[in-house]
C-alpha cells in the first residue's frame, strides 16, 4: 500500500534515530483502511482528471513496450491497473490481504498478479522485473538503503526503478528529500531523473505545497550476477538444513541456510552476517573454509544466473544455531550428511553432494520445465568444472 504520512507523526523509534519517524500503522490498520483506501482522489484515480494525469505519467516512466513489472506496496491497485492497460504485465505485493482483494478485483482478466508480502523484502522468488514501482513506501520503511539493493536486484540488465516520494509537514517534516534519495541510489545506478510532481495539481486532485517527486533510477545494461553465499555446518555426521517458508521461492523444501552478498561486502563477510541474522551464530573469519563455487540458474526462463559460494563450518564455531527468521524458516534440524534428504532444493543438493564428491567447482543450470525441487530421477545438471 501506499504509506502516507500520518496527520500527527509519532516520536522516532529506537534504532531509527535521525530518519524520518515510522507510521504507527501496523498490518491491522491497513486492513481496516482497505475499504475506504480508494476515497482519496490519488489512491482510488476515480476523477477521469486525476486518472488521466497518472496515467500521462505512466507512460513517461515506463518502457514503451510490454515489460513485466513490480509494483510494490500497491494498495488496491490503482498504478497496476494503469500499467496493465497499457499493456505491461503485472505483479504486485502489499501486506494487507484485504488490499490485495481488491486490486484482483480491480484487474479481474488481466495479465496481472497480486501477493500479500512485505515490500522489502517481495515474495517473488529468482524473478527479474524490467520495472520496480514504489509509491509512499521507501520513506517509511527501517532500512531505505537495503530495501533499495533488495529493489536493484530484482531488476534485469537495463530494468528501471520508478521510485514515488517526497517529504510533508512544516514543523517536523517526514520523508524522503529528493536529494537524499538519489544519493542513496548512486552505488548502482547507472543514471537517474528525478520528476518534480508538486506542482501537478492533477495528480492529487488539489493544491500540494510540499515535495513531492519521482525518481527513475536504471541499473546498468552490462551482465551482472546476484552472489549467494550458503553455510554447510557439520556435526559430525550430520549437516544442518533449514526448510523454507514465506519466500515465494522454494517454500516447503529444505535449503542450507543462505543468503546474498550485499553491496560493499565480501563473500566472507556476507556468510558472517548471513549465519548471524538467521541462526543467532557469532562466526569469526577463520572459523569457515570454501567448499565450493557454483554458478547456478533456476527453471523459470526469466531467472537471473547466480554464483553460489559454499562456505563449511564446524558445529560449536559461533554458539547454538537456533532459527532466528521463523516468517523464512519453517523447520531448522540436523540431517545426515551421507543420506541427504530429496525434499531439498536442486542446486543446493548438487552442491552439497559435489563436496561430498571432493568436486570444488561447479555449474548448475536448469532448463525450463525442471523442477525446483531435487528429483533423483530427473536428469542431473550438475557439471564439474574441476573433473577431468
Amino acid at each position: 500500500m501506499s504509506i502516507d504520512p500520518p496527520a500527527d507523526p509519532p516520536a522516532e523509534p529506537p534504532g531509527h534515530q535521525g530518519r524520518s519517524p515510522l507510521p504507527t500503522a501496523d498490518a491491522a490498520y491497513w486492513e481496516a483502511a482497505a475499504e475506504a483506501f480508494d476515497e482519496e482522489p490519488d489512491h482510488g484515480l476515480r476523477d477521469p482528471a486525476v486518472r488521466a494525469a497518472w496515467a500521462a505519467r505512466m507512460r513517461c516512466w515506463l518502457p514503451p513496450g510490454p515489460c513485466d513489472l513490480l509494483d510494490l506496496g500497491c494498495g488496491t491497485g490503482s498504478l497496476a491497473l494503469l500499467a496493465a492497460e497499457q499493456g505491461h504485465r503485472v505483479t504486485g505485493v502489499d501486506r494487507s490481504p484485504g488490499m490485495v482483494e481488491r486490486a484482483r478485483t480491480k484487474l479481474a482478466g488481466r495479465d496481472a498478479a497480486f501477493r500479500v508480502g512485505d515490500a522489502a523484502e517481495p515474495p517473488v522468488g529468482e524473478r527479474r522485473f524490467d520495472v520496480v514501482l514504489v509509491r509512499h513506501v521507501l520513506w517509511a520503511l527501517p532500512d531505505p538503503r537495503a530495501a533499495l539493493r533488495r529493489w536493484a536486484g530484482l531488476l534485469a540488465p537495463g530494468g528501471r526503478l520508478v521510485l514515488i516520494e517526497g517529504r510533508w509537514g512544516e514543523s517536523a517534516p517526514i520523508g524522503i528529500p529528493a536529494a537524499e534519495l538519489r544519493a542513496l541510489t548512486e552505488p548502482w545506478a547507472s543514471h537517474t531523473h528525478l520528476e518534480p510532481l508538486s506542482h501537478d495539481r492533477a495528480l492529487w486532485g488539489r493544491e500540494v505545497t510540499d515535495e513531492r517527486y519521482a525518481l527513475i533510477a536504471h541499473v546498468p545494461l552490462r551482465h551482472t550476477e546476484v552472489v549467494d553465499v550458503h553455510l554447510v555446518l557439520r556435526r559430525g555426521g550430520e549437516v544442518l538444513l533449514a526448510r523454507r517458508s514465506g519466500t515465494g521461492y522454494a517454500d516447503g523444501l529444505l535449503h542450507a541456510p543462505s543468503g546474498h552478498a550485499e553491496d560493499g561486502e565480501d563473500v566472507r563477510q556476507a556468510m558472517i552476517r548471513e549465519a548471524a541474522e538467521e541462526l543467532g551464530l557469532r562466526l569469526r573469519p577463520e572459523d569457515l573454509r570454501v567448499a565450493l563455487v557454483m554458478q547456478h540458474r533456476a527453471p523459470d526462463p526469466a531467472a537471473r544466473p547466480r554464483i553460489g559460494w559454499f562456505f563449511e563450518a564446524a558445529y560449536g564455531a559461533g554458539g547454538e544455531p537456533a532459527n532466528r527468521e521463523p516468517d523464512k524458516c519453517s523447520q531448522l534440524d540436523w540431517f545426515p550428511w551421507d543420506g541427504l534428504p530429496d525434499d531439498m532444493v536442486a542446486y543446493c543438493r548438487a552442491g552439497l553432494d559435489g563436496i561430498r564428491a571432493g568436486h570444488r567447482f561447479l555449474l548448475h543450470w536448469h532448463r525450463p520445465g525442471d523442477p525446483i525441487a531435487h528429483d533423483p530421477s530427473a536428469a542431473g545438471r550438475a557439471l564439474a568444472l574441476d573433473a577431468p
